[in-house]
């Protein structure tokens, strides 16, 4: 069961890697001078989601509502974040892989291409659909409705059975 003083250490650790996500996405792009640090920048970011992603599901993984077995309802109610994520993860790794390729072929010269300049600002929106959804989905995994048997969750268990 998740307590207080975990939940808020967990919690922490969450928005800290938002903070670097959201910094890195905003000044990347001003780290020009040699193509490695964006790339280390980059592999950090790219990181730093997938475990934002996997944090979410252990999170899920230990509530009694996933305990006593109402997977579908965890995933009904927060289908959009793992849409959303996913969704953001592969969208930062192609940005990422797209923008380096081209700063290795040419390092002396900016490279902005229109077709990378629509997918930067695709993947930027994607990266504010992504903080929303999972900043909601941490702070609604704080209610304690989801870590002991109430008389929500039995409701809820015998409309499923039904």
């Amino acid at each position: 069961m998740l307590q207080v003083s975990n939940y808020s250490l967990v919690l922490s650790v969450q928005f800290i890697i938002m903070i670097f996500d959201l910094f890195a996405n905003s000044f990347s792009e001003l780290l020009l001078t040699e193509p490695v640090v964006p790339l280390i920048i980059f592999v950090i970011q790219d990181i730093g989601i997938l475990f934002n992603i996997i944090i979410i599901f252990l999170m899920f993984f230990n509530t009694f509502v996933f305990q006593a077995g109402l997977v579908k309802l965890l995933i009904h109610r927060f289908t959009g974040t793992i849409i959303v994520s996913g969704i953001y993860f592969i969208l930062s790794v192609s940005f990422h892989v797209w923008i380096e390729n081209l700063r290795w072929q040419d390092q002396h010269k900016f490279v902005w291409t229109n077709w990378l300049q629509a997918f930067f600002v695709f993947q930027r929106f994607a990266a504010v659909l992504y903080y929303y959804c999972y900043k909601r989905t941490t702070l609604c995994l704080g209610d304690p409705r989801l870590y002991e048997d109430s008389e929500w969750l039995q409701n809820e268990f015998f409309r499923v059975r039904k």
